[in-house]
């Protein structure tokens, strides 16, 4: 698909989420839209219009390494033409870089949004990876906006739309659906990916199909074995679904007047199950299956879901004997395979001066967790603990902890309007606002203590920020007077963001105390009311049973006399 294609903006139904953003911008600090230029007018017949909170700008300083685009409104004929930027977090979650929506699918309202979307992100570094659908426009756009990242189809589209297209194969052979599945995500190498296809295409007569042939063209930009040397935080082994921030919050069904209500929906849900699996985290105890001290290190560095994984691949080296195949230089060699599959081993090269191995199934350099392959060498070699190297910040339960990941990679490249950069603010104010949260959650007397001096500390900011020059923007007049340049008004007012949210936090979490005092004040009252019933039951079955014990008494004197 190509070519400029617009949709109606739908008038007062288009000013109902302009008012949102406008007032989201004065409400929170760090809040930011714009409008494509030559479509301010809501009137108008087509343009794009973007915003992002200030959360999606933390999220992106953590977790912006591998991005994904979901344009699902398209394929999926939504009311709505509602678009997102996302990413996984340090608990396999999808998180929040910003949102869109996009009336003009032309190239160059792409091109706008991209531009604006990074710029909005404070332009730290480019992500390694995006996911976009295969469409030319976007992919044009985002190769001039982003040359240096790894550009990838969504492969669970292209497979949807493919087997639409070839229904009457399907009701033919019906085993061709998952033998087509089988011959994508379960390929290891990419011999193994061409032999298969042309046999399949063979096999069922499809050598001349127009859409395999094209499908085959862009094999690179989809197949998951084409793209495993490249990182995309996706923990299945062939992942290339969406993975949307906005499944079951955003649907075809959804009507521009509910887009607001169900994007605040999808914050706060995601929000609580990040805080949920936070909580799950730092207060259990994983299982450990092996007495290996690389077991115990990672248990304690990992979250949890990033553990288990990493355990699945530890234990899973109990199988995969590693063989040594060469040993010639400073780089040995060995061949490690599943006990009786030896024809779908892997290889692996070791370089013990510089304790690093890389394999061929590339699970690392895909997914940033380390593979049953190597850690058969790791054994093998007797390496006790995991190389700092194999240990990824952004899986690791300090993911939003310290510096940001992508604020370290980039190093003095980071632009810094002063001398320290508005990201490390963000990070040094959350790390010193969660001592509060996660101290104040474990008894309500220290919790009073920590919300009275987050309530202190809240109205002292109020006052320095009330008493700014009067040179600050104004958050005052039209919609373009409400738009910052995006990375200039924010330093003033960040301090304040990292402190407002985990302030909402703590409110949030002594809700959740309260109602869960509530209700167990109320299972208490209720066990109370089942405990006097039973005993009441029992008093009554005590009763009977000595009346029956008299009547069988008085029955035997009776037969004895």
């Amino acid at each position: 698909m190509s070519g400029s294609r617009h949709r109606a903006l739908g008038g007062g139904v288009q000013q109902h989420v302009l008012d949102y953003l406008k007032r989201m911008q004065v409400e929170r600090p760090g809040f930011s839209y714009e409008i494509q230029k030559g479509h301010e007018n809501e009137s108008s017949g087509g343009g794009v219009v973007f915003w992002a909170d200030p959360v999606c700008k933390i999220n992106y300083s953590f977790f912006g390494d591998a991005v994904t685009f979901d344009t699902a409104y398209r394929t999926h004929r939504f009311k709505v033409p509602f678009a997102s930027f996302a990413g996984i977090n340090h608990h396999g979650q999808p998180v929040l870089f910003g949102c869109a929506l996009i009336f003009d699918e032309s190239e160059s309202s792409f091109l706008w949004l991209f531009q604006t979307w990074l710029r909005a992100m404070g332009s730290f570094t480019h992500p390694v990876s995006l996911i976009i659908e295969p469409d030319r426009s976007i992919e044009l756009a985002a190769a001039q906006v982003l040359p240096q990242t790894r550009h990838r189809y969504c492969k669970q589209e292209i497979l949807q739309q493919t087997l639409e297209k070839l229904s009457d194969v399907s009701q033919s052979h019906p085993g061709f659906g998952a033998e087509f599945k089988q011959c994508i995500d379960g390929a290891e190498t990419i011999n193994e990916f061409e032999s298969h296809w042309q046999s399949l295409l063979q096999r069922y007569y499809l050598v001349d199909n127009q859409l395999l042939q094209s499908m085959y063209a862009t094999r690179e930009q989809w197949v998951p074995v084409y793209m495993r040397n490249t990182f995309f935080g996706q923990l299945s082994g062939n992942g290339g679904g969406l993975n949307s921030f906005f499944d079951g919050f955003v649907t075809a069904s959804t009507t521009m007047q509910m887009i607001v209500k169900q994007y605040e929906k999808a914050l706060a849900s995601w929000n609580e199950e990040e805080l949920k699996a936070d909580h799950e985290t730092t207060n259990t105890t994983p299982s450990l299956k092996t007495p290996s001290p690389m077991e115990r290190q990672a248990a304690n560095l990992y979250t949890k879901r990033i553990f288990m994984k990493f355990q699945e691949e530890l234990v899973e080296t109990l199988a995969n004997p590693a063989t040594k195949v060469d040993d010639s230089g400073d780089v040995v060699r060995y061949r490690v395979a599943k006990f009786g599959e030896d024809h779908r081993g892997h290889t692996v090269s070791f370089c013990s001066f510089e304790n690093k191995a890389t394999c061929s199934c590339q699970m690392f350099e895909f997914s940033g967790i380390i593979c049953r392959h190597v850690l058969a060498v790791f054994r093998a070699k007797n390496v006790l603990t995991l190389p700092s190297h194999y240990i990824l910040k952004r899986w690791t339960r300090d993911a939003r902890t310290g510096g940001a990941i992508l604020e370290e990679e980039c190093g003095s490249e980071i632009p810094n309007g002063t001398p320290e950069s508005s990201t490390s603010k963000y990070n040094n104010l959350r790390q010193e606002a969660i001592k509060y949260v996660e101290e104040g959650a474990k008894s309500i007397h220290v919790y009073k203590v920590a919300m009275n001096a987050l309530q202190e500390a809240a109205k002292k900011i109020s006052a320095v920020n009330s008493g700014l020059p009067s040179g600050t923007p104004s958050t005052n007049g039209s919609g373009q007077d409400l738009l910052p340049a995006i990375g200039e008004s924010e330093s003033a007012s960040q301090s304040v963001v990292s402190f407002s949210y985990y302030r909402t936090l703590a409110i949030e979490k002594e809700k959740k105390i309260q109602e869960l005092t509530i209700e167990l004040e109320k299972t208490n009252q209720r066990c109370e009311v089942y405990r006097t019933n039973l005993l009441a039951v029992l008093r009554d079955m005590e009763e009977q049973k000595m009346k029956l014990s008299v009547k069988v008494q008085n029955a035997r004197l009776s037969m004895k006399e």
